[in-house]
């Protein structure tokens, strides 16, 4: 072998090097934004059911003043057993339900002003308005790591492997407009 044909295997093999080092790295960057994401959906689902935990409280501290039906204890249940697996789209319907339940109870409320001066009643509210300041954060944590990931996965040159790889978008938790508003807690 002569000088110049070493030389050439030498350059192919940093090449090749080069082209695995940066497939790994960013493959990495993809798993470490998958992860961050499913860790903070999480977190959501966390969040949420502590939320829903909250409400049947609540909601257990109003029904002495007041006859709720029964299926609004079924809801916070049903919502409740559905957060393990939700994905994306699921959240943004429970968050859509508990929020509806919130404002109800919340309405009740108001209309019995002796439940207005119960202890029980002001430390649920209170819990629940600190559980909407997690979730907000959350969900902010949440759609910023997944602009990364979808940025990455429609970008030059992440989406070769993003193609290579499988890795799909994530969607956003796009919460409605009225719903993004946290339901006023005052008494």
């Amino acid at each position: 072998m002569d000088l110049i044909t070493i030389i050439l295997i030498a350059i192919v093999v940093i090449v090749v090097l080069a082209l695995i080092g940066w497939f790994v790295s960013i493959y990495n960057r993809f798993m470490n934004l998958k992860n961050s994401g499913e860790a903070t959906l999480g977190q959501i689902r966390v969040a949420m059911k502590k939320r829903l935990d909250q409400i049947e409280q609540l909601l257990g501290a109003v029904k002495s003043y007041a006859s709720f039906e029964k299926e609004t204890l079924t809801q916070v249940t049903a919502m409740r057993a559905g957060l393990g697996k939700a994905d994306p789209g699921d959240l943004n319907e429970v968050e859509k339900q508990s929020r509806s339940l919130i404002g109800r109870l919340f309405a009740v409320a108001e209309a019995y002003p002796d439940l207005k001066t119960q202890a029980t009643v002001s430390e649920l509210t209170a819990s629940i308005r600190s559980i909407e300041d997690e979730i907000a954060r959350q969900r902010y944590t949440y759609n910023n790591i997944a602009q990364q990931l979808n940025t990455m996965t429609e970008t030059i040159p992440s989406n070769i492997v993003a193609s290579l790889i499988h890795m799909n978008k994530l969607d956003y938790l796009e919460f409605e407009e009225e719903i993004e508003r946290a339901p006023k807690i005052a008494f």
